[in-house]
C-alpha cells in the first residue's frame, strides 16, 4: 500500500546543512512522523533514475521536490520522472509543469491581462524579436529586463535612456547610450544600446532561454514585498528594502537590501487582491493544483487616481526555503496531510 511522504533533494549544493539535507527539510519530515505519517528523503541520482522511480511508484503516496533546480544537472530528466509519477496518481507538490509555469520568468507574460502585470511586459524567446521589439518598448521609459533563470538578481537589468532623444523617434537607435544596472549587487554599466543588447544574447540562447521586458517601477526604493503562500494561505510578508545608494533597486540580501518580517494582516488589502485572484493564475498557469509552499514577490505602483496598487514581479514554487522560520515544518505537515486526505476522498 502506497503511505509515503518522500522528499526530493539532491546531493551537493550550497544549500545543505551540516548533515547533508537542506536545513529546512528534516523538521517538515519529523514533523509528519510525529503526526503518524510516513515520510522519508530520497537523493535524486541520475544513475539510479529507475531505481527510485520504482520504489516511489510502488511506496508513495506523495511526493514534496526539495531541489533548486540550479543545483541539478539533469532537470529535464528529473522533470520527466516527476511526470510520470504524477501520471500514475502520486501526488505532486508541485506537479513539475507547476514548478516551470510559476517559477519561469514569462509567467509575467501569461498574467499581464490581469491587474497584477502590466499590459506592456513582453516576452522575447528569440534575438530576432529582442532585438525589433526592445527599441520601441526602451522608448517609452525606463525598463527592466529578466532573464529567464537565474538567482539572486544575476541577469536582472535596469536599463536608462542617458541621453534625450527627438521628439518624433519611433525607437531608441542603436547607438544610443544608455546606463545598465544589475540587480545582483547594483553594479553600473553604460553600454549602446546595440551593444547591450548583443550581450544579453546570452540569455535567449539555449534551452529555456527568453527574456522578460517590462516597466521599471520606482516605488521599488519603498521596498518589495514577498508574500510567502502555503497553498492558498498566506503565513508572511517579507519587506526588502533596497540599499540606500541612488541607483540601488536589489532586494536581495547580497545587495545590502534590509528585510522585516510581517504579518500578512499588516498588508489586508494586497493579500485580499491576491487571494482573488487565485483562480485566474492557476488557470492561466495551466490549471495545476497551487505549490505547496511558494511566494509571490509585488512592487508597489501608483494608479492614475494616485491609489497603491501592487504590480507581481516574480513567482517561484521550486525549493523555497524557511530555514529562518523552521517553525513552519509544523503548519507544511498539516498541510501536506490534509492535502492527500482530500485527494483520497475524491479518489473514492
Amino acid at each position: 500500500m502506497k503511505t509515503k511522504v518522500v522528499f526530493f533533494e539532491v546531493p551537493g549544493g550550497t544549500d545543505k546543512w551540516l548533515n547533508g539535507y537542506r536545513k529546512d527539510t528534516m523538521p517538515m519530515v519529523d514533523a509528519l512522523k510525529k503526526r503518524g505519517q510516513e515520510a522519508e528523503v530520497i537523493f535524486f541520482d541520475i544513475e539510479k533514475r529507475d531505481e527510485i522511480f520504482d520504489y516511489v511508484k510502488e511506496n508513495a503516496i506523495a511526493y514534496v521536490s526539495r531541489i533548486n533546480p540550479g543545483n541539478l544537472k539533469h532537470e529535464a530528466e528529473y522533470f520527466d520522472m516527476l511526470r510520470e509519477l504524477c501520471a500514475l496518481g502520486v501526488i505532486g507538490m508541485p506537479h513539475p509543469d507547476a514548478m516551470i509555469g510559476y517559477g519561469a520568468k514569462d509567467a509575467l507574460v501569461k498574467l499581464r491581462h490581469t491587474s497584477l502585470v502590466p499590459e506592456d511586459t513582453y516576452a522575447y524567446y528569440t534575438i530576432e524579436t529582442f532585438k525589433s521589439t526592445f527599441p520601441k518598448s526602451l522608448l517609452g521609459g525606463e525598463r527592466v529586463l529578466k532573464q529567464n533563470r537565474g538567482s539572486t538578481g544575476e541577469g536582472i537589468w535596469r536599463v536608462q535612456l542617458v541621453d534625450a532623444l527627438a521628439e518624433d523617434a519611433t525607437e531608441v537607435p542603436l547607438d544610443a547610450n544608455i546606463k545598465c544596472t544589475e540587480a545582483k549587487d547594483n553594479h553600473v554599466e553604460y553600454h549602446t544600446l546595440g551593444a547591450f543588447m548583443d550581450f544579453c544574447e546570452q540569455y535567449i540562447i539555449g534551452a529555456n532561454g527568453m527574456l522578460v521586458d517590462m516597466p521599471f517601477l520606482p516605488r521599488i526604493k519603498e521596498g518589495e514585498i514577498r508574500l510567502l503562500m502555503l497553498r492558498d494561505t498566506p503565513v508572511n510578508i517579507v519587506h526588502k528594502k533596497p540599499a540606500e545608494d541612488a541607483d540601488a533597486f536589489s532586494a536581495t540580501l547580497f545587495s545590502g537590501a534590509q528585510y522585516r518580517y510581517d504579518a500578512p494582516e499588516d498588508w489586508a488589502t494586497l493579500v485580499h487582491e491576491f487571494l482573488g485572484q487565485l483562480p485566474d493564475i492557476t488557470s492561466l498557469l495551466g490549471g495545476y493544483d497551487l505549490p505547496l509552499i511558494w511566494t509571490a514577490d509585488f512592487i508597489l505602483d501608483t494608479d492614475e487616481h494616485g491609489n497603491d496598487t501592487y504590480i507581481l514581479g516574480e513567482m517561484n514554487c521550486s525549493c523555497v526555503g524557511f530555514t529562518s522560520q523552521l517553525e513552519l515544518a509544523e503548519s507544511v505537515a498539516e498541510e501536506i496531510i490534509a492535502c492527500i486526505s482530500t485527494e483520497v476522498e475524491t479518489a473514492v
